[in-house]
């Protein structure tokens, strides 16, 4: 689908699966709105690149996605500069693994702020511009994680349990409205995020890092490989486009074959 006069607002896409869903849709036409955390010019460097490889417009927002006021700002400046949200990728989240009895409050609580409320806040200033304009297409980037569980990852599997109800709610709210909403659900794909808790997974598990890459990560997917973000981007891709315009509260597994066990 050609997706020339919409706009694409990707949260946590200055990296990993969120840049690439962002750089999939600008090569379709889409305008952006790019949002996360890194290096300020290693993040304008990637956003002139999208602008530069696709002739799209792109711009960034450094919103903290723990904070709704901020949230809520970068909604409105999208709207404001772009004319409208058409398409909502939620894809911020971050991760930390610890068995329950240790696990910091203050980590529990970001993530279940990041990976879950900030979502709420993006659907819920996102959608009255998609009501009026009888179209829009939401997706949630959620994991394997919302439909099974893993051990030292309470508040992650929690999270994105979350966002699977959240999807299925907010898709029957707005079913006649001409607006889709899914969740895509990745096993393990080799992202930032993945690589950044192996050691603590190491130190939770006393195992090596290729023990936790056979034994804990790649264990659970049957086909023995990580998920491609380029995977990924592709499921969101025909998500986005008319022919999946009857698919509206689907939790899409892309997990290697994790959840059919």
């Amino acid at each position: 689908m050609n997706l020339k006069g919409k706009t694409a607002l990707v949260t946590g896409s200055t990296s990993g699966i969120g840049l690439t869903v962002a750089r999939s849709l600008a090569q379709r036409g889409a305008n952006l709105i790019i949002n996360g955390l890194g290096d300020a010019q290693e993040i304008e460097t990637q956003r002139a690149a999208i602008e530069d490889d696709f002739r799209v417009r792109c711009s960034y927002s450094d919103a903290d996605m723990t904070e709704p006021v901020q949230i809520r700002a970068m909604v409105e400046q999208a709207i404001e500069s772009h004319g409208a949200v058409d398409i909502l990728i939620n894809n911020a989240g971050i991760q930390f693994v610890s068995p329950i009895d240790t696990f910091p409050e203050d980590r529990f609580n970001a993530i279940i702020a990041i990976n879950l409320v900030s979502a709420f806040h993006t659907i819920k200033a996102a959608l009255p511009g998609m009501k009026r304009k009888r179209w829009g297409r939401i997706i949630n980037i959620a994991s394997a994680h919302a439909l099974v569980a893993s051990p030292f990852k309470s508040a992650y599997v929690a999270s994105k349990h979350g966002v699977a109800g959240l999807t299925k709610t907010v898709a029957l709210e707005v079913a006649t409205e001409g607006i889709t909403v899914n969740a895509v659900c990745p096993g393990y794909v080799w992202t930032p995020l993945v690589e950044r808790q192996i050691p603590d997974t190491m130190k939770s598990r006393n195992m090596t890092e290729q023990e936790v890459k056979e034994k804990v990560l790649l264990a659970a997917q049957p086909t023995r490989r990580f998920v491609t973000m380029d995977e990924v981007a592709g499921v969101c891709g025909y998500l986005v486009s008319e022919s999946a315009a009857s698919m509206t509260g689907a939790i899409l597994s892309v997990d290697g074959g994790w959840t059919a066990q």
